[in-house]
Parts: C-alpha cells; sequence; structure tokens
C-alpha cells in the first residue's frame, strides 16, 4: 500500500485545491451531491482525530491533475469475493493498481480481502459500515457508519486507510465532511466518471462509458460485484495503455 508522509501529504492537499470540481454528480450509489472545497481539518490518516474543527472540512476530490497521464479506478467494495479477486488479479496482470472504497460489513464477512487488496499494492479506503444513505442520516448514526469501518480497516490492516467516500452518494453533506475529518480522513473521494456498471448494461456498454469519459486525471467509479465489471476491465486497460493513461492508486494520482 502507499502510505501518506507527511511530505506528500501536503502535496495532497495542494493537489485536492488545485483539481477539486463542484456540482452534482449521479452515483451508483443511489443518490446525488454537491461537492465543495473547504480547506481540510488536519487529521492523521492511520487514527482518529477526534479534535477536527467543524468549520474546516476535507477538500471533496473528484479528479486528479488534468495534465498528468494518469488515472484512478476506484471501486465500491462489497460483492462476492471472487468477483473481487479476479479484478483485482486483472489489474495486476496490466500493471494497474486500484482505489477500494471498503464497506464494514463486507469485511467482516470476508476479511482476507483486506490484506488481499493491501498486498496487491492498491489502496484501500472506508465507504461506511453497511452501505446505506448516509446523508440522510442523523449525525450520532452517521458519526458510527464511518467509525465503525475505520475501526474495522485498522483491525485488519493497521490503518483507517486514506479514503473515505460515502455510500449511496458521490459527495458528502457538509456534515458528513465533517465526521469524516473528525474519523481522521482529510479527504471526501468522488469521481468524474461514473462507469454505471450497477446498472447491469453489459461489459461493451461499461467499457464504452468510461472510455468516452476518462481524460487524464479522472477519478472512475466501478463496483465489485459485477460479472461484466469483471470483462470490460481488460479492454478498458488495454486502451488506457494505447492512450498512454496508467491506472493508479488515487494516492499516486494526488501525489
Amino acid at each position: 500500500m502507499v502510505q501518506v508522509t507527511p511530505t506528500n501529504r501536503r502535496d495532497l492537499l495542494r493537489a485536492s485545491a488545485a483539481f477539486t470540481a463542484s456540482g452534482a454528480l449521479a452515483t451508483g450509489c443511489g443518490t446525488t451531491g454537491t461537492a465543495t472545497a473547504a480547506p481540510p481539518a488536519s487529521a492523521s490518516p492511520t487514527s482518529p482525530s477526534p479534535s477536527a474543527s467543524p468549520s474546516r472540512l476535507p477538500f471533496q476530490v473528484t479528479h486528479g491533475p488534468r495534465t498528468g497521464a494518469a488515472v484512478a479506478l476506484t471501486f465500491h467494495g462489497q460483492g462476492d469475493p471472487a468477483l473481487a479477486t479476479r479484478l483485482l488479479t486483472t489489474a495486476e496482470q496490466h500493471g494497474a493498481h486500484l482505489t477500494v472504497l471498503a464497506v464494514g460489513s463486507w469485511l467482516d464477512e470476508h476479511p482476507a480481502m483486506a490484506r488481499r487488496i493491501l498486498d496487491g499494492g492498491h489502496d484501500l479506503g472506508n465507504h461506511t459500515q453497511r452501505h446505506i444513505s448516509i446523508n440522510a442520516m442523523a449525525e450520532a448514526d452517521a458519526r458510527k457508519e464511518i467509525t465503525d469501518c475505520a475501526e474495522r480497516l485498522k483491525r485488519l490492516t493497521g490503518s483507517i486507510g486514506s479514503w473515505f467516500r460515502p455510500s449511496r452518494a458521490p459527495t458528502a453533506s457538509p456534515l458528513v465532511a465533517r465526521l469524516a475529518a473528525e474519523a481522521g480522513y482529510p479527504h471526501v473521494l468522488s469521481y468524474d466518471v461514473d462507469s454505471l456498471d450497477y446498472t447491469r448494461p453489459g461489459a461493451p456498454a461499461i467499457t464504452r462509458k468510461v472510455l468516452a469519459e476518462v481524460t487524464g486525471g479522472s477519478v472512475v467509479s466501478m463496483h465489485f460485484g459485477y460479472p461484466d465489471t469483471v470483462t470490460a476491465l481488460p479492454a478498458v486497460l488495454q486502451e488506457l495503455h494505447r492512450r498512454g493513461l496508467r491506472a493508479v492508486t488515487t494516492t499516486e494520482l494526488l501525489s
């Protein structure tokens, strides 16, 4: 796993400030939201930080530097672990690294997947404990969704992960963004390309959708648990390579 050091954390903050986009987005998690670009709370990437200031929200990252030759393929982590393993193996065979935002209840059922993801050189982050509509929840319940998943990640890997993505929304509400900062996540990870793989359109449609929209710096939303996504991934990676684009972790994209 790529570790976030004090030096490249500053780089991440600068990159996020320069390349965070605002606006409503479609989402495979079911609702829409608005991205913000407020200064992030100072927080450790490996442990919760209860002292984070409520008035300083984390950056909501939708894409990285447009002048670069890298993109981040990010996966909502739940579903059949056999399909997840096939996706990870396919990426590794193509020299690609992914970002997986894991659901805590999925890690409870398949704890070995946490180490499998990290051992393959991929990023691992927090996608809430139960994958329900976090932006609609009361503060105490939303906090528990974030911290319960963080605790599982910490127990399984020694780290809460560098990234948080809200469930059932592409961007976090101000409340959820604050709670993420308090839990130790300096960035909320959104995306600028939605594969729509969760609608089960077929592998060719997934491939076309991603390749029609992806460009340097893109953050692509995809999902574990769908066979068509597994089938589509080799063609996506091959075409990215033909265009001179590399699939890297989000940490690398913003470093």
